[in-house]
């Protein structure tokens, strides 16, 4: 797992309110998306990598008929999740690992992986576990990045495609993908999956605001970077530049691409 929340170099308390702005800016269009590719009241969904909970949280209030089941293997993400959202008799949390979960085969109806991939040294693994606990016709969608076609930001930040590719370099050596995106689909059909598709869901801040663009390019998430010499002082400038854009400039913009594919487990 390439990815722990007590680690971030913005704090702890920073980078939960970075993930929840992350959650919200989006919301709205992906759960669209999730409707669209079968999730419906009433079902028994799983969520993998919920997190503090924020798109949890949504998931009880869109479907006030279903079971939400959230999982995670961060203690103390789980623990704020908990306080956030109280006792609720539709909801059971879950610490374990995506790649050996505990849960009972053929248990549930829809599974929802957000942002949790990129992250994975061993996603096939992960889709066979989530293939396994998947009833028989269920479906599995992901969210994920591909920082190949990650969006854009105006004003532009100069040096953004070596900025990128250290980002992706780093990633990859700490076990995870962040071109992920582009292997969903065949991901998907090597753990077995059928009527496999794939979409994007493309956030503007025109249209959700720009808060949680100016999370994403906080430069404090980046100062690590920086100080260990992978990012250049000129790359990190550009960086605070695109962050006071963000914040000051009344003609600045920002948009994401996200890849969503999805798959079912045959009958």
């Amino acid at each position: 797992m390439s990815y722990h929340a007590s680690n971030a170099n913005i704090g702890w308390e920073a980078e939960v309110n970075r993930l929840k702005a992350q959650a919200l800016m989006g919301w709205e269009k992906e759960y669209k998306h999730l409707i669209w590719h079968g999730l419906t009241d009433g079902m028994n969904v799983l969520e993998v990598g919920s997190g503090p909970g924020f798109v949890t949280e949504k998931l009880l209030e869109n479907l006030p008929n279903s079971s939400i089941t959230a999982l995670d293997i961060d203690e103390k993400l789980i623990t704020k999740a908990k306080q956030a959202l109280h006792p609720n008799p539709r909801l059971t949390f879950m610490k374990a690992s995506v790649y050996d979960t505990g849960l009972p085969n053929d248990s549930y109806d829809f599974v929802i992986a957000r942002l949790l991939f990129l992250h994975l040294s061993e996603p096939k693994r992960a889709a066979r576990e989530i293939y396994r606990v998947l009833k028989p016709g269920g479906k599995l969608v992901i969210l994920d990045v591909d920082d190949g076609v990650f969006g854009v930001v105006e004003p532009n930040i100069e040096n953004l495609s070596t900025i990128v590719q250290k980002l992706i370099d780093v990633q990859a050596q700490a076990g995870g993908n962040r071109e992920i995106g582009r292997s969903l689909p065949r991901l998907l059909a090597k753990a077995g999956f059928s009527d496999i598709d794939m979409d994007a869901v493309t956030v503007h801040s025109d249209l959700v605001g720009l808060e949680g663009f100016k999370e994403q390019f906080n430069p404090k998430r980046f100062e690590r970077l920086y100080k260990n010499g992978i990012l250049s002082e000129a790359e990190f400038r550009s960086i605070e530049e695109a962050h006071k854009n963000l914040v000051r400039d009344p003609e600045a913009y920002a948009m994401m691409i996200f890849q969503l594919a999805s798959g079912r487990k045959p009958y």
